[in-house]
């Protein structure tokens, strides 16, 4: 976990693949518990430390998770996640390359619970939510494409989802139809960016993550 900025009523962290935001059935210690010892060490704040979850990164992807450090930031940073007034922008590395250079995409996804999975599906299916993202090919390399990534809705697996149904999975995404995994368990999806105004102070914020530390990252930035 490395802090990206913080201040009295929020923290923006930048997560490592394999760590997961909230815990969870496994057990493992969630980023949510580390970011509060963080804080109850930083600060020396005896007693509980309050810290809200805003919005989660599967477990696999990196990069960039928004905390509210307030319950005052908390219900407002909720609504706006809601009303999508916060902009977040992902990179994604890509087999082969997509069928147009940058292009919006529209589905309906079904999620399938049990197997953890979404799947693009006819609108009036039951359960049906309709997926928006924009994506641009920003880099190109014999087997992948780099995508940046913009959403316009929140879908479970939107954008791994997405991108494997016009053909282009995430590498490493084996759920999703990569032919292998990442040595480290991880897909080459980070979290890499995210706008809003402070619910609080009303400043403009803008963060960037750094992306993982792995050569074919290196090759395209």
């Amino acid at each position: 976990m490395q802090v990206l900025y913080e201040d009295n009523h929020i923290i923006i962290v930048s997560k490592e693949a394999g760590e997961i935001v909230q815990g969870d059935k496994t057990g493992d210690t969630p980023l949510s518990d580390v970011v509060k010892q963080y804080i109850k060490e930083a600060y020396a704040k005896p007693g509980n430390v309050f810290l809200g979850v805003v919005h989660r990164l599967d477990r696999p992807v990196s990069g960039i998770v928004v905390f509210a450090r307030t319950s005052k930031a908390l219900a407002r940073l909720n609504e706006m996640f809601r009303q999508g007034e916060v902009e977040k922008t992902y990179r994604a590395i890509v087999r082969d390359t997509p069928p147009e250079p940058e292009a919006t995409l529209t589905d309906w996804l079904v999620r399938n619970e049990k197997q953890n999975k979404s799947y693009v599906s006819a609108p009036e299916a039951k359960g049906a939510k309709k997926a928006v993202l924009d994506y641009r090919t920003i880099g190109r390399s014999d087997h992948y494409s780099l995508l940046e990534i913009n959403l316009h809705t929140g879908r479970h697996h939107q954008i791994r989802c997405q991108l494997a149904h016009i053909g282009c999975p995430i590498r490493g995404d084996l759920k999703y139809g990569a032919r292998r995994s990442n040595p480290d368990g991880s897909i080459s999806l980070c979290a890499h960016s995210v706008s809003f105004v402070h619910p609080i102070s009303q400043k403009p914020i803008h963060v960037v993550a750094p992306l993982p530390a792995d050569p074919l990252w290196a090759k395209f930035s």
